[in-house]
């Protein structure tokens, strides 16, 4: 497998999403995704970015003195190369994860990856392309996310999720787009409805403008 990837970018910031929200972070984001999901917020890692050796992101990486590594795109596994950048960043001792839009295999991750893999909901237009034994692969240090745009994103993610069981297999997150679902509204049901799941929102768009990149 290539020992070169193809970054868009490499940057320090505060983990907004998952159950790591809050913490610092260093973002490894990869070029390239074949998926084209109706509410994108990086549709600019699609083309472009800089080859880069695995040793030269491993060194910016180390740059930031920061233990949480995020792994993501675009779509990363899109390039074969991110599975041994994976393994080498577990190698080197960071805690790492790898953000995945659910389309890939992720049975050859390495086991000692947190992987956080979306779901990809109606309202993203690529349902189609989910890759459903996926779920097979997730344990209890994964976690699943759903990213929803309307009601009826949350109603088929409710029966997804029981169909599926999957409160029982890892973390589940219920993720509103941007200014889109009502807080209030989506809080109230996931109550009402007592699903095993975490609600969340991506605070690096309150912390920063929403269109601001590398953070």
């Amino acid at each position: 497998m290539s020992q070169t990837l193809q970054i868009t970018e490499i940057f320090h910031s505060i983990q907004g999403e998952s159950s790591h929200v809050g913490q610092p972070c260093v973002f490894v984001r990869l070029t390239g995704c074949p998926l084209r999901c109706t509410w994108c917020d990086t549709e600019y890692a699609f083309h472009g970015g800089e080859p880069l050796t695995i040793e030269a992101i491993l060194g910016q990486v180390q740059s930031y003195e920061c233990p949480l590594v995020e792994v993501t795109g675009g779509e990363p596994l899109h390039q074969p190369g991110a599975l041994v950048l994976l393994k080498q960043l577990c190698d080197a001792g960071y805690q790492t994860m790898i953000e995945t839009s659910g389309s890939f295999d992720i049975s050859a991750i390495d086991p000692r990856v947190s992987i956080i893999m979306d779901v990809k909901c109606p309202g993203s237009g690529m349902t189609d392309r989910m890759r459903w034994a996926n779920i097979d692969h997730l344990s209890e240090k994964d976690e699943v996310k759903f990213v929803l745009k309307d009601e009826a994103d949350y109603e088929w993610s409710k029966d997804i999720v029981q169909q599926y069981q999957l409160g029982n297999r890892c973390t589940v997150l219920f993720s509103p787009v941007f200014g889109s679902l009502d807080l209030q509204l989506l809080a109230e049901r996931v109550l009402s409805d007592k699903l095993p799941v975490r609600m969340q929102v991506q605070i690096h768009k309150l912390i920063w403008d929403p269109e601001t990149r590398g953070v």
